[in-house]
């Protein structure tokens, strides 16, 4: 079943921090009064600064998608572990009412 985060999650804030500094970054060509050079300068610098924001960001979620797949690995050793103690307690109910209708069938 998807889940839809209406474009919260890691994705759409990547996405949309993107599309915002490519809209600053042609807000800021059309509006500077700085000559061409400075302009491409100033464009290269911001460009790097949202390259390396996107991988802090990419390595961001990656970590947390890390550490959400170890919580749940650990959630469902737990419930499995509890699950066989569950079952093994019920194969032995079983085996000792198995037992008891032997021995009173036995009995008669």
């Amino acid at each position: 079943m998807a889940h839809d985060d209406g474009g919260n999650g890691p994705s759409g804030v990547i996405l949309s921090f993107l599309v915002g500094a490519l809209t600053g970054a042609a807000a800021a060509v059309l509006l500077a009064p700085r000559s061409g050079r400075e302009t491409r300068e100033i464009l290269g610098d911001k460009w790097r600064d949202a390259a390396e924001r996107s991988r802090s960001l990419g390595e961001e979620a990656a970590q947390k998608g890390r550490d959400a797949m170890d919580e749940a690995s650990g959630y469902v050793d737990r419930q499995r572990g509890g699950l066989e103690k569950r079952r093994d307690r019920l194969a032995a109910a079983v085996e000792a009412g198995k037992q008891v209708y032997r021995d009173e069938k036995e009995k008669s």
